[in-house]
């Protein structure tokens, strides 16, 4: 699990194709204490440790997770957004984050505010009836909260903080981003939609 506080980003350094197995180093900033197969959110997307050395630390993604994800659009000396797992007795600071990336969506607008950046990305219809106002979600791994959320779009406002120590500081319009919708959000929603349907079913 991730606090969704993203504290920096770090820059890829290696790329390579074994076998179907998308395998990057990532110049890992925050190694204190890490451990082979250990959990780190790269770009919110929770990935084992591998190996590591003086270079970098090395992690492994499937086909899979770069279909749902920005992961396979990564070229060498691109920034990502790390942070290491939640530990117990740490402050939270955002939302409990999975890491388990739902898809990827566009940057449609990015619109400059006296003291933030508003951006509006596209609505994945899937998971529309997960996202309000004033609701959570993670977005390349940061936890934000929603301003708008409309049928074909929502918004969210970075501070100059985030934007500042995160690789949303460089968002620009078609770049695709992570999300993550907010999971008791979603265990609400589903468990409404089959008590609902068992009731329909019923009466």
């Amino acid at each position: 699990m991730f606090s969704g506080i993203v504290s920096g980003y770090d820059r890829i350094v290696d790329i390579e194709v074994i076998d179907r197995v998308y395998r990057f180093t990532v110049e890992l900033s925050n190694r204190k204490g890490l451990e082979q197969g250990a959990s780190v959110a790269v770009n919110g997307v929770c990935l084992s440790v591998v190996s590591w050395d003086d270079k970098g630390v090395v992690f492994d993604a499937i086909e899979e997770t770069l279909r749902l994800t920005n992961l396979g659009s990564l070229k060498i000396d691109d920034r990502v957004n790390t942070e290491r797992s939640f530990k117990m007795g740490q402050e939270l600071g955002g939302h409990v984050v999975s890491g388990h990336v739902d898809a990827s969506v566009e940057v449609l607008r990015v619109d400059q505010q006296q003291n933030a950046v508003k951006v509006w990305y596209a609505m994945s219809e899937p998971l529309k009836k997960y996202l309000f106002v004033k609701g959570f979600v993670a977005l390349d791994g940061c936890s934000l909260t929603l301003v708008d959320v409309e049928d074909d779009r929502f918004s969210v406002a970075y501070i100059p903080d985030t934007l500042t120590k995160t690789t949303h500081g460089a968002l620009e319009v078609g770049r695709l981003t992570n999300i993550e919708i907010d999971r008791q959000t979603q265990a609400i929603v589903n468990t409404v939609e089959r008590v609902l349907a068992a009731r329909e079913l019923v009466g």
